[in-house]
């Protein structure tokens, strides 16, 4: 209590600025591997995708994410053993969003798409076991967290992989191609809009005054699914059967279709990223918050400021812009070519992948879901269109960010520790 009571304007400012570097690095990883398949098919422009991530991801956070937040980041530790010496949660806490900051900012400079989850809850680990004890982890939650790493790719990979055969089936590879697209891709919007609406609806409008039960939840997102097919439909007649070079992607009639079709999955991805990694991201600022403004108390939830989320979001932006073409790269060009068609399929089986992890509560990575969605597609084409290096590089990044993430944390928690106490 008294270290808190004597520097806590420090910690806080301190905690402020972390927390800006952490989103920094997740703009630079999590939302530039969100948005890589989109600006990888030159369905948008970098800028454009900096845009949509700005606004989607921002309404997700707040609209699906909700705006309570567990101050123990996803149940990790427990916060009873910690109710007498509230400082070393803000050591703690501070200390995770520095290793994970630091831990994504050196994966995005590799290109490597790794997980922010996996950054954050390998730091917390790591300062709790450490400097807590053994005990104050729960061990069970951390299980169910690695086990991601597999249901996410997996899961992810099985339906781009049925949705992109359903693609070749109904529209690339029939004697009218054309023509097909601007019947069919109706009906993929359909699902694009059915799909976010559903996990909106069902989880995340409570706080703004608005409870469904399911009945209506489904209505009004068939409803709403229909509204954006009509709208698609409407964008679609513009679009003409002509040939247009855009880099290196050439784009005939059907991939201008699946263009068009590629800027609303991309809509919502970045809606379904927020709603699931942005608003917790900033989790551990909100903990650190809420013990300083309390004097020590440590609560079991905590409110989220709006200037926190604002904090975020633009430290998301910026690293977006300055850091995360190296990871769009990797994400968008790398493992397997995309076009418009092979990137529509990847998001929307990753953003109905989560959002179906959203609704059973699942443990699932954005980033492990994403990448399986590209390999799903990519896989579709067999397995010479993947670059197994380049996979096998992703796959080692991802088993070493607990450990890296727990000994980065472990050494700025007592660093911390050292300095205040």
């Amino acid at each position: 209590m008294e270290v808190i009571a004597l520097y806590g304007p420090y910690l806080l400012i301190a905690g402020c600025i972390f927390g800006f570097f952490m989103a920094w690095g997740i703009g630079a990883n999590d939302v530039a591997n969100a948005m890589g398949p989109s600006v990888g098919a030159k369905a948008l422009t970098l800028a454009q995708a900096i845009l949509v991530a700005c606004i989607f991801e921002l309404a997700g956070a707040y609209l699906a994410g909700g705006e309570v937040t567990s101050t123990i980041r996803k149940g990790i530790i427990d916060p009873v053993l910690l109710a007498d010496s509230p400082e070393l949660l803000v050591f703690g806490m501070m200390a995770s969003l520095l290793a994970a900051g630091v831990w994504l900012i050196i994966a995005s400079f590799k290109g490597w798409p790794v997980s922010t989850t996996h950054s954050i809850v390998g730091a917390i680990v790591g300062f709790a076991a450490v400097g807590i004890s053994v005990e104050s982890v729960n061990w069970s939650k951390v299980g169910s967290i690695v086990s991601s790493w597999v249901i996410s790719p997996i899961m992810a990979g099985v339906i781009s992989y049925l949705i992109f055969k359903s693609v070749q089936n109904l529209i690339l590879n029939t004697k009218h191609p054309f023509d097909n697209a601007k019947k069919y891709v109706p009906g993929y919007i359909f699902l694009v809009g059915f799909v976010i609406s559903m996990v909106t609806l069902l989880k995340g409008l409570k706080h703004v005054g608005l409870t469904l039960n399911f009945q209506e939840s489904l209505t009004y997102s068939i409803l709403i699914g229909i509204g954006m097919a009509l709208l698609g439909s409407l964008i679609l007649r513009r679009v003409e059967n002509t040939y247009e070079k855009r880099g290196d992607v050439v784009f005939d009639g059907v991939e201008k279709v699946f263009g068009v079709l590629m800027v609303f999955t991309a809509c919502a991805m970045a809606f379904a990223h927020g709603s699931n990694d942005v608003a917790n991201a900033v989790g551990p600022l909100a903990a650190i918050v809420s013990v300083i403004q309390s004097g020590g108390e440590i609560a079991s939830k905590s409110t989220m400021p709006w200037w926190i989320l604002l904090l975020g979001g633009v430290g998301i932006v910026s690293g977006l812009a300055m850091l995360g073409y190296r990871v769009i790269e990797t994400v968008g060009r790398n493992i397997t070519e995309l076009t418009p068609s092979r990137g529509f399929a990847a998001m929307l089986a990753a953003a109905a992948t989560i959002v179906l992890g959203s609704g059973t509560g699942l443990p699932l990575s954005t980033t492990h879901t994403l990448v399986g969605a590209v390999l799903g597609v990519g896989l579709a084409r067999g397995i010479s269109a993947i670059d197994l290096g380049v996979v096998g590089r992703i796959i080692v990044s991802w088993v070493v960010t607990l450990p890296v993430g727990a000994g980065l944390s472990i050494l700025f928690f007592f660093t911390l520790k050292g300095i205040f106490s």
